[in-house]
């Protein structure tokens, strides 16, 4: 009898679980500095780097609120690799062919130093174009709707044919 009652709660709940708020079914294909390494020289495209700290509640709103929109995700996941750092990792790593080790003066990395250009704060949005090229920062929490354009930019490559003013104001924004 018991079982019986089991099967019929269970049998009347499945119909209730649809209405349950459900993530995006697609997420960032985030991946590590080392996967970048190998993925980048195999086949190169413009990379975003995520710098964020555990303890940072701006980064946790970014991942809930801009990097879960569904069209900044294939966005993303098609253009770009995407890198999600921790600000204060200590494990040494390779990137661009040099060596970077947690700075304990800084409490931070020396990848993020280099990337932000000492200018520490978190969440920070990195664009490059390439591995060799001059890092773009863009500190702070942004939505959907203020990294559309700075993707897109990078994403389309068109740092390689107009500055950015001129590119942003002939961007339609769509996120």
């Amino acid at each position: 009898m018991i079982q019986v009652l089991r099967f019929l709660l269970v049998a009347a709940a499945i119909p209730l679980l649809s209405y349950l708020p459900t993530k995006n079914d697609i997420q960032i294909n985030w991946i590590s500095i080392a996967e970048l390494n190998n993925l980048y020289a195999k086949n190169p495209k413009p990379i975003l780097i995520d710098i964020y700290t555990d303890w940072c509640g701006w980064c946790k709103q970014m991942d809930r609120k801009t990097y879960s929109n569904k069209k900044l995700i294939e966005y993303v996941n098609q253009k770009y690799y995407a890198v999600k750092f921790n600000a204060e990792d200590k494990t040494e790593l390779v990137f661009n062919n040099r060596t970077y080790q947690y700075n304990a003066a800084y409490n931070t990395h020396e990848l993020v130093i280099y990337l932000t250009n000492a200018q520490l704060s978190y969440p920070t949005t990195v664009f490059l174009a390439g591995t060799n090229t001059q890092p773009a920062p863009i500190p702070g929490f942004m939505k959907p709707s203020e990294i559309e354009a700075p993707l897109k930019y990078f994403g389309e490559q068109a740092d390689k044919k107009e500055t950015f003013v001129i590119f942003n104001k002939k961007l339609k924004t769509v996120w």
